[in-house]
């Protein structure tokens, strides 16, 4: 019998996709609110509640979104999502709904926390780290990829389409994704750079470069170490442009690499079969007009 897995869900990651998803007029309260991230959330944890078939689910909180040493050591890291200090662009419609998102996940009983100092991308890699296997990490991030691991039996379930159309991604899919193994994502991407992560890359090295890179030498580390080596073969261009970007690899590697020793709080994963505050959830669905995604949550934790 195949175990039953962790599942380590990437909230932030799927509550802006449910809100961006949902038309805020669809789902909305009585007195016009709307619950349109809450109810897509929801609806998404019945989904993956009962196709995943996991003992134990954790939900992964941003307490802090853009830490502070990964932006000592790139300083555009997210610098575009930047709202004023160090607080995020998130609308303001969506952030009325997350404190009762939450209010719902600890009615239901599925811990949902984060660290200081961390991003839930940190969380998530503790968790894959530190859990019995198997893991499932769900989350629409691609930094994600790095975490996949077949031996210690950690997946991505890769929500980029939307949990109908989830990626349930090993080893393999990674490769055939991106020309790299998963234990080189980190490194193929801090070289490759992320737009929507505000690191540049390597000017004039891009995705396929990145990855041939990897695939002859290894890793950042390798590569910046056969760059030394007059008979590594570099072409003498490509030579110009990593030698130029070695301060800013040896700095892009660690924000890129997702932490796996966080020190977590006391949880307890077991998923419940029935919502460990019943009456609560009752007046929750009752006063943000939540009956229907919660019927559906809860008819999928009792299984």
């Amino acid at each position: 019998m195949t175990a039953q897995p962790l599942l380590a869900v990437d909230a932030p990651s799927l509550y802006f996709r449910a809100f961006h998803g949902i038309p805020e007029k669809a789902a909305q309260t009585s007195a016009g609110e709307p619950v349109n991230a809450i109810r897509g959330f929801m609806d998404m944890l019945a989904q993956l509640i009962r196709t995943r078939h996991p003992d134990r689910m954790v939900c992964a909180l941003d307490n802090s979104w853009r830490p502070a040493w990964r932006v000592e050591l790139v300083p555009s890291y997210k610098k575009h999502r930047v709202a004023h200090g160090d607080v995020e662009v998130v609308p303001p419609s969506l952030e009325k709904q997350i404190p009762v998102l939450l209010e719902v996940l600890k009615a239901v009983g599925i811990p949902a926390f984060g660290v200081d100092g961390y991003e839930a991308d940190d969380v998530l890699g503790t968790l894959a780290a530190g859990q019995p296997a198997p893991v499932e990490v769900v989350s629409g991030d691609r930094d994600l990829f790095q975490l996949v691991d077949d031996e210690r039996k950690t997946r991505l379930l890769y929500v980029g389409r939307g949990v109908a159309k989830l990626e349930d991604a090993d080893n393999a899919l990674v490769e055939t994704k991106y020309g790299v193994p998963a234990k080189w994502y980190a490194d193929f991407a801090a070289m490759r750079g992320d737009a929507s992560d505000g690191l540049p890359g390597v000017a004039g090295v891009g995705e396929k470069t990145a990855a041939r890179l990897v695939m002859r030498y290894g890793g950042v580390e390798q590569i910046l170490a056969a760059l030394d080596d007059p008979d590594a073969g570099f072409a003498p261009g490509l030579r110009t442009k990593l030698d130029a970007a070695r301060d800013y690899l040896a700095k892009a590697l660690p924000v890129c690499k997702v932490a796996l020793d966080v020190k977590l709080p006391d949880f307890d994963a077991a998923l419940p079969r029935s919502p460990k505050d019943a009456d609560a959830l009752l007046a929750l669905a009752d006063r943000w007009n939540l009956a229907s995604p919660a019927k559906r949550l809860v008819d999928a934790l009792a299984g």
